[in-house]
């Protein structure tokens, strides 16, 4: 059987070095292939020129046998390739109908106008038939924002697999199931098979491995923008597939392992859930220990700490110090104790155009308030004690944020909630985009702050970062937590491991 794509010796530079290297692969009508790699491995680079987004260095695309212009979306679409991205690309105000025809010419043209109106009766048939032929059955006229999201994924491949021009020969699903509980997942699956059963081809770009297994019939694995290999998957093992994805077998290697004396809890976490992702989380942290949060993006990882500080609509109990913090209420979370150093620093955390002193004081200005009067030299005393403390350079408190490097930057950040000696202090990706000098500094103070009795939650990407802080990780999975890591359990791999799908009794 001829193969519906071939990509022939791909490659891809950013300035700097290849983010995809000679790639080749080839993929034939009905075959479900899965696409896997760690962060960084490719994958999404090569979407991106599939889709017309990026245009290649070398290398060529051919889709039945018809070579691929790159750059330009509308040529991947009427050669029959068709992408369900992961934020899904739906308006969430506008019903089933509206996002369908936002899809190209079989539905933006509403082939149900005559005399100038839309037959709106007829685009409401045509809309359930397209979600019919995929097994799903819903009200076309609620907005989708208000739909579960396996069948808002139901409406973005429905739009996908929409006739207009070629019909479609190639549907990419980009981490499709990031967002879906497990059982929602499963109607997915179910979904894909009925796909591939039409004759189109079927390329699954997953972190999970479950469904690797689940649902593919071959595997291709990138690592570090090279192809490790294509292969069936059958007769493959998950510990086989981990270590292509890693490059090397699982290490289970000596470690020193961080031990503290339990004192009394502080933080407590009852079936924390958010909208369409978190899944009854619960975890405590004692006075004086750092716990962990690892998982791949999608799994809830992210959503831990803003829905803990309240910035995220939630449910569940948050105590701290045995008190609840109400739902939604940052500034409640703060008067409780529990300081949050976030992800996005530039968006959610810094001012980036106001001055150190400013971005420090920010959390309790009231301390140098005297008869409504900014006493500013008892400020800047006081922040620059801290300054000092922190080794930020310059150490000049009228300096703007703007002008420090990122590593400063994050460090000021920490500060503002140090100052405030937090009985709770939350780290999500504490480290991101600061140097090495920076990054042992930060560590440092993440120490010290748990030996000064404080509970610290950290969020992050950066496993051996995690090993290094933490007293025990949690890894979160499809919205649930799936496994402790502590002792001789706690290395960089084995988080790796269980984070990307392996089962806990696998992992142990």
């Amino acid at each position: 059987m001829a193969p519906v794509l071939t990509v022939n010796n791909l490659s891809k530079s950013f300035a700097g070095p290849r983010v995809l290297d000679d790639v080749s692969l080839s993929i034939e009508p009905g075959e479900v292939r899965a696409l896997v790699g760690q962060n960084g491995s490719g994958k999404s680079t090569l979407v991106k020129i599939l889709a017309g987004f990026h245009v290649p260095d070398s290398g060529s695309v051919e889709i039945d046998g018809q070579s691929l212009h790159f750059g330009v979306g509308s040529v991947s679409d009427a050669l029959g390739m068709r992408f369900v991205h992961q934020d899904l690309g739906l308006v969430d105000s506008l019903d089933t109908v509206d996002n369908l025809a936002l899809g190209g010419a079989g539905y933006a043209s509403y082939a149900g106008i005559k005399s100038g109106a839309i037959k709106w009766r007829a685009e409401r048939r045509r809309a359930r038939k397209s979600l019919d032929d995929l097994g799903y059955d819903f009200d076309v006229k609620r907005p989708v924002g208000a739909l579960a999201m396996s069948e808002r994924t139901a409406v973005a491949i429905a739009r996908a697999m929409a006739t207009r021009g070629a019909p479609p020969k190639l549907l990419v699903l980009d981490e499709p199931t990031a967002n879906l509980p497990a059982a929602e997942a499963e109607r997915l699956y179910a979904l894909t098979r009925r796909v591939a059963a039409s004759g189109v081809a079927v390329v699954f770009v997953s972190h999970h491995f479950d469904e690797v297994f689940e649902l593919s019939s071959s595997v291709t694995v990138l690592r570090d923008g090279k192809l490790v290999t294509t292969c069936p998957v059958e007769g493959l093992t998950e510990e086989a597939l981990i270590e292509l994805v890693i490059g090397r077998p699982l290490e289970h290697v000596e470690h020193d392992v961080k031990t503290v004396e339990r004192r009394s809890v502080i933080l407590e976490v009852e079936n924390l859930a958010t909208d369409g992702v978190l899944d009854g989380v619960d975890l405590s942290v004692h006075s004086g220990e750092i716990i962990g949060i690892a998982g791949i993006t999608g799994s809830g990882r992210d959503e831990i700490a803003p829905a803990i500080f309240g910035g995220l609509h939630r449910s569940g109990v948050v105590r701290v110090a045995g008190k609840v913090v109400p739902r939604q209420r940052p500034d409640v979370a703060v008067a409780s104790g529990i300081g949050l150093v976030p992800a996005q620093r530039h968006t959610n955390a810094a001012f980036m155009s106001s001055t150190l002193r400013e971005n420090i004081t920010v959390t309790k200005p009231a301390l140098h308030f005297k008869n409504l009067v900014l006493r500013k030299s008892s400020e800047r005393a006081d922040v620059n004690v801290w300054l000092e403390r922190l080794d930020v350079r310059p150490r000049n408190c009228e300096f703007a944020m703007s002008d420090l490097s990122g590593g400063n930057q994050q460090k000021v950040v920490i500060c503002r909630w140090l100052r405030m000696e937090p009985k709770v202090l939350i780290l999500d990706e504490p480290t991101q985009g600061v140097d090495v000098g920076a990054k042992a500094d930060i560590h440092r103070l993440v120490d010290e702050a748990a030996e000064a009795g404080t509970a610290v939650l950290v969020a992050s990407t950066d496993h051996e970062e995690l090993v290094r802080l933490c007293h025990r990780v949690l890894v979160v999975r499809r919205g649930r937590v799936v496994d402790e890591l502590l002792g001789d359990r706690l290395i960089p791999d084995l988080i790796t491991a269980v984070t990307i799908g392996r089962d806990q009794d696998a992992a142990a």
